[in-house]
């Protein structure tokens, strides 16, 4: 199965964050993927109820040891016992693909982890946070360095994201045949 990672701020979140979110979610269902986030709040708890409401699957990779902070569209809740920023290599290596929706100071660290482990990058622009800033920031704005390891990808709407995600998921199937 294709397991897509979605990462985005905890917390209170914008009306239109929330609702771009939901969209994702629920394309993400559509597509016969596989869902995993931080199952916390905010974005995650937005894309977690998008899923939800198109019958997906939703595994939520928690930190700490307390499955009660997950969000109530949470499948299968995995508590790591670890902190968030370990609790969030779990969830990049647990997935083929990542999607970046917004996000504060641990979505940027999430993204730097992910490019790092030459993971496929989605970056919603769209959805303000960090997202809508890194093609600015990034080296020569694809590329989180200079070594160029993961271009990254850019999209402003749920269905844009998914088509390059399962773009990208199909690419590297298809280099590691």
């Amino acid at each position: 199965m294709i397991r897509i990672g979605v990462i985005g701020q905890s917390g209170e979140i914008p009306e239109e964050t929330c609702v771009l979110a939901e969209e994702i979610g629920k394309e993400i269902a559509l597509r016969g993927a596989i869902l995993i986030t931080g199952g916390t709040s905010g974005v995650m708890g937005a894309v977690s109820r998008g899923a939800k409401q198109a019958n997906g699957l939703v595994v939520g990779i928690l930190p700490g040891d307390n499955v009660e902070v997950a969000n109530d569209y949470i499948d299968i809740p995995i508590s790591t016992g670890l902190s968030f920023d370990y609790r969030s290599l779990i969830l990049v290596h647990s997935s083929d693909v990542i999607i970046m929706i917004a996000g504060g100071n641990g979505t940027l660290g999430e993204l730097s982890a992910a490019y790092l482990n030459r993971k496929p990058v989605i970056i919603v622009e769209a959805s303000g946070g960090w997202a809508s800033r890194v093609r600015g920031m990034a080296y020569e704005g694809s590329y989180l360095d200079e070594r160029k390891w993961v271009k990254l990808d850019y999209a402003n709407t749920a269905t844009e994201a998914l088509d390059i995600a399962m773009s990208r998921i199909c690419d590297r199937r298809t280099n590691e045949i």
